[in-house]
């Protein structure tokens, strides 16, 4: 009895520790792949978040991702028990019955041909559950952003058949593979039955000696053979089926096309450029993806330092593509884009990026505190940040020191709307346009930046909240500051000193304003008339 003791606790202490083991191998295994593909993912150029289904990468960092940290070490754990237990059977019956070695390769081969047969066709169903399944998502992710716009046009009716018609795809493949297993299931047992009657035979009819004792033994084992058998098909199958989602976690991990390098010390121009922050575009040409046609072409203009440039043209004339590119957002095909001397291509993304501010049309904010979005990486202090807000006007500087006093969560209902730790929701919702448009602006106001660009920064909010936008970025951006205004409003660019009219991603003209309207053929005077700009406009300046 004391040696069926040693034995149980033997078995018991080291099943435990082999398993602590294997799950900390695995987890640690699917996290280095969750961080190198998280990684990975945010710093792919734009064109293949522009090109791939948000439901396709939610799939990647939500279903994969728990099969990898769940589903994959249990099921490894489990197939190693499984081939063990069947492996110390067959041994025991050969012990037994020396002519049952004379069966194991014929047991061997035949259960190869039914696994092969399931994992193939399983493989290519789990595959395309897989895929099926980031649609179903895809649909989610577009019916939660944009129930407003779907409510308003009644189409209800459209969204619930899309979501069952996805729905019914994935039921398609998951049916068609529990199909598979049924009939894996069956060829599984009929197979241990069949070795049963073999081993049943053997035993009564006397071949070797062995006694009744020894037989019932053997029988009770070789009878699991067949829920073993069952289940290490289903297993091993699985554990296969789970590394497809291993191998497209390691496809994002290993193989997604990258931005430019991110950081690179070897070319980083030091905190003090630009110092003189003039702006030199040459010959570029730009396109957003290989095999469309060219949005830039040739495009070629000179800032200096300083200088106020405002951007204007028709809808797709390149306003934008213009940033995209002087941020580096999409690559430029050919031609140099240089800031105060320096080609910017052979700068670290980060490098670039952090010297440049930006208002874009309508600003993002994240879910944390106002104070963590104007400094997420907590480069400044509070006093720097409410003096921010007083300079954009967020806050007016005789409440300041009221406001300062005010505490949160105590506070929260009574405080003033852009104290520093209101909490923001997602996506700015419990903030209008105009109030997260003076939140872009002490973004960028906070950076003192020596190039500022304003991508249409005020077109989405009304005359009142435009001119005081305006005014803000005319008091903190003062003439060692380059700004480049997309102009959606063409009144706030006329006192500008030069304005770059572009059409089909050329330059057309690029001159000052008023010599512009003067030109009774040039384009900007044409825009100006729809404007219901007149000369009356450019003399109360």
């Amino acid at each position: 009895i004391g040696i069926y003791v040693l034995f149980s606790f033997s078995s018991m202490i080291t099943t435990f520790l082999s398993s602590i083991i294997l799950f900390m191998i695995c987890l640690n295994a699917s996290k280095k792949l969750h961080n190198a593909a998280a990684k990975n993912i945010l710093h792919v150029p734009m064109s293949y978040i522009d090109t791939t289904p948000i439901g396709t990468i939610i799939n990647r960092f939500s279903k994969d991702i728990d099969i990898l940290d769940n589903e994959l070490p249990m099921n490894f754990i489990f197939s190693l028990n499984q081939g063990f237990t069947i492996f110390g059977i067959l041994i025991m019956a050969i012990i037994y019955l020396p002519w049952f070695a004379i069966a194991v390769p014929f047991l061997f081969f035949m259960f190869i041909t039914v696994i092969d047969i399931y994992q193939t066709t399983g493989r290519e169903v789990k595959r395309l559950e897989s895929v099926q399944r980031s649609f179903v998502v895809n649909n989610f992710q577009e019916v939660m952003s944009g129930l407003d716009t779907i409510s308003m046009f009644k189409m209800e009716e459209m969204f619930v058949y899309k979501n069952d018609f996805t729905t019914d795809k994935q039921n398609e493949a998951t049916i068609v593979f529990q199909g598979l297993q049924a009939w894996s299931t069956i060829w599984i047992m009929l197979l241990a039955v069949c070795f049963t009657i073999m081993i049943c035979i053997m035993c009564v009819c006397g071949v070797f000696s062995i006694g009744a004792a020894a037989t019932g033994v053997l029988l009770n084992y070789i009878i699991e053979l067949s829920s073993g058998l069952r289940n290490l098909l289903r297993e091993t199958t699985e554990l296969e089926n789970f590394m497809n989602s291993t191998e497209r976690v390691a496809n994002y991990a290993d193989e997604l096309e990258q931005e430019g390098t991110y950081k690179d010390q070897a070319t980083d121009p030091g905190d003090q450029w630009p110092s003189h922050p003039s702006i030199k575009f040459e010959g570029v040409c730009m396109r957003y993806r290989k095999n469309l046609p060219l949005i830039l072409k040739n495009l070629t203009f000179e800032v200096e330092a300083g200088e106020k440039i405002g951007i204007c043209g028709k809808t797709g004339c390149g306003k934008s593509s213009t940033v995209a590119s002087l941020f580096r957002i999409t690559e430029i095909e050919q031609g140099k884009i240089i800031i105060d001397g320096v080609d910017i291509s052979k700068l670290g993304l980060y490098n670039l990026r952090k010297k440049i501010s930006i208002i874009p049309q309508e600003s993002i904010l994240f879910k944390t505190t106002i104070r963590s979005n104007l400094d997420p990486f907590n480069n400044y202090s509070d006093d720097e940040l409410w003096e921010t807000l007083v300079n954009s006007g967020a806050i007016e500087a005789d409440e300041l020191e009221k406001v300062k006093k005010q505490k949160f969560p105590e506070d929260a209902e009574t405080a003033h709307k852009f104290h520093l730790y209101r909490q923001v929701e997602e996506d700015g919702k419990n903030f209008s346009l105009g109030e997260k448009q003076l939140l872009g602006l002490s973004r960028a106001v906070v950076k003192k930046s020596k190039v500022l660009v304003l991508d249409e920064a005020t077109s989405s909010v009304d005359y009142e909240t435009d001119a005081k936008i305006q005014r803000k970025i005319k008091e903190n951006f003062g003439k060692d500051t380059t700004i480049l205004t997309i102009a959606h409003r063409l009144k706030t660019i006329i006192d500008y000193d030069k304005v770059l009219v572009l059409d089909a991603g050329e330059v057309k003209e690029f001159d000052k304003p008023y010599t512009l309207f003067k030109q009774k053929d040039s384009i900007f005077r044409g825009l100006c008339e729809k404007a219901k700009i007149m000369d009356s406009d450019f003399e109360n300046l």
